[in-house]
């Protein structure tokens, strides 16, 4: 399978499961873990990030649609705490 098979170009959401996934949820799940990581980020940044993280985890767990921590483990201890306690 490849990416265009789950989302072709011109669409850029899916229901799965009623839970809607935007194309780049997991890149931008990347991206708001490297600044709320970053003990140079500025605070605001780092605050913006977690709630962004928080708020794309029912996109990306095992139960509701991508199922991504179904087979990825986070390794980031700190990382892993914030998604652990918002499941």
């Amino acid at each position: 399978m490849r990416a265009q098979d789950i989302l072709p170009d011109d669409i850029n959401q899916v229901h799965i499961n009623d839970v809607p996934v935007r194309k780049g949820t997991v890149g931008a799940f990347l991206a708001n873990a490297r600044v709320w990581l970053n003990p140079d980020a500025p605070a605001e940044d780092q605050a913006a990030a977690e709630q962004d993280i928080i708020d794309a985890l029912p996109a990306l767990t095992a139960l509701t649609a991508l199922g991504v921590f179904e087979f990825l483990s986070i390794r980031n201890s700190k990382l892993n705490n914030l998604v652990v306690t918002h499941l």
